[in-house]
């Protein structure tokens, strides 16, 4: 049977199938040549590599510096991955707000944030959940650290380097004024700085103070203050079961004693101190007692100090409720928004991987000569060293950072306020410590209550 299509017709159906096959085979050619094309151009424009940029205020330290500039170039040369570390404000609070912004912005930078421990519940919405990507470095931490970076069952943050509150002392003055062994309570440290500071500003070192803190208000008050009420039986602010504690006498107690020493054993300016500053003041030489911060990490890279060997570290001291020593620290996280998330976690998890190993091998070696070390928290293993006879080592003690959830800004900022109002005697003790316990219930609901038994962690 015929197509039932004309003769001319069927010419003119040949003729356009000619040129549609002409047509197509010009198309590849062309897309063959524009392929060839590309890929010659990728073999001679060779990748740039990438750089996974770091907000991490641990590493921001300037004692810190080195070793963050060793490990980030250590880094790159197994990798090719380069590292980038920016600048971050000096107090906790800035350093919040400035993450929190950027995290909100959602920008491809930073890739990774040294995340304090009090922040996860604040910052959690933002990160990665690193609990798909780094089932063996959890596996090796301690499973209370871990939980100290978890939120509704997602690990924010991979543990790095904890931190313990310590108090340092100068070896060589407290041999010279006849005391064989640090302070163990805050009775003992008031009369030993008084002594020292009373001896050297004798010998014409009218600038010489008894001890320094961190007394202006910021986080490191209320790590301070924290430890100082929980000698005194005060509790923790906000306990576990969501009790409001802050207004007892322990607490009240604490504070007092804290505001005593202003222009007694410690300078009138304290009340402004950051950590940069009481260093700055300690490393002059012109400093008996010092709280700062250690972990098994700095102990174990201990670097001499502008004053030189002549450094020791012991608990911090107590009272009656004991010896407490505020938890700290960071912890590595990655935004949702990096640019670079499968590089950053890599960089994290080799950061956090050395640190286990060294950790192990340290665990093997004999405790160092320097600096001095004397009834250390259990939790600077293996520097604590064994225990004397009726010894009492401080317990750890956690800000109410996880009780209070995305709250914690709120009452972390409230507290310190309180309590430097009593420092700076704008208000009374009992009078800062009642506002304080209102505040606190507006700001969380919860109920008022005595502070609980068993404060410290682990005790």
């Amino acid at each position: 049977m015929g197509s039932g299509i004309p003769r001319a017709a069927n010419r003119k159906i040949r003729v356009v199938r000619h040129w549609r096959t002409q047509l197509f085979t010009i198309a590849a050619g062309a897309g063959s040549l524009l392929l060839a094309l590309t890929l010659e151009s990728c073999r001679q424009s060779p990748r740039q590599p990438v750089t996974v940029t770091v907000l991490d205020p641990e590493w921001s330290q300037p004692d810190e510096l080195p070793g963050a500039e060793q490990a980030s170039q250590e880094f790159t040369r197994e990798t090719g991955i380069l590292v980038k570390h920016l600048p971050v404000p000096e107090t906790s609070l800035s350093q919040l707000g400035l993450w929190r912004k950027l995290l909100r912005e959602g920008g491809g930078t930073p890739d990774v944030l040294g995340i304090d421990v009090v922040w996860p519940g604040i910052l959690d919405e933002y990160l990665i959940d690193l609990k798909p990507y780094a089932a063996a470095e959890l596996s090796s931490e301690e499973p209370e650290l871990v939980a100290s970076y978890t939120v509704a069952g997602k690990v924010v943050a991979l543990p790095y380097h904890a931190q313990i509150g310590v108090l340092s002392y100068r070896i060589d003055l407290l041999r010279e004024y006849g005391y064989q062994r640090p302070p163990k309570t805050w009775d003992e440290l008031e009369k030993m700085a008084a002594r020292i500071q009373a001896g050297e500003r004798a010998k014409g070192k009218k600038d010489f103070w008894g001890y320094v803190w961190q007394g202006a208000a910021g986080e490191g008050l209320t790590c301070n203050a924290l430890e100082w009420q929980v000698a005194e039986g005060g509790g923790r602010v906000i306990e576990n079961d969501k009790t409001i504690s802050v207004n007892n006498a322990g607490a009240i107690r604490a504070w007092q004693r804290a505001a005593h020493w202003i222009g007694w054993i410690s300078p009138p300016g304290v009340v402004a101190y950051q950590e940069l500053d009481s260093m700055n003041m300690w490393n002059s030489g012109q400093v008996a007692f010092r709280r700062s911060w250690q972990s098994e990490f700095r102990l174990s890279h201990w670097q001499k100090p502008v004053i030189g060997d002549v450094v020791g570290y012991t608990s911090v001291p107590g009272g009656l409720g004991g010896r407490a020593a505020a938890l700290g620290g960071t912890g590595l996280a990655v935004s949702r928004s990096s640019a670079h998330p499968l590089e950053a976690i890599t960089f994290i998890r080799s950061l956090v991987q050395k640190d286990q190993q060294s950790r192990q091998v340290r665990a093997r070696s004999e405790l160092p000569a320097q600096p001095e070390l004397y009834d250390l928290p259990l939790e600077l293993q293996p520097h604590a060293g064994p225990a004397e006879v009726g010894q009492q080592r401080s317990g750890l003690v956690a800000r109410p950072s996880i009780v209070s959830g995305n709250a914690y800004e709120e009452v972390t900022k409230a507290y310190m306020l309180a309590v430097h109002s009593v420092l700076s005697r704008e208000k009374s003790a009992p009078d800062a410590a009642a506002t304080l316990e209102k505040r606190l219930v507006e700001i969380t609901g919860f109920k008022t209550g005595p502070p609980a038994t068993g404060t410290l962690i682990g005790h």
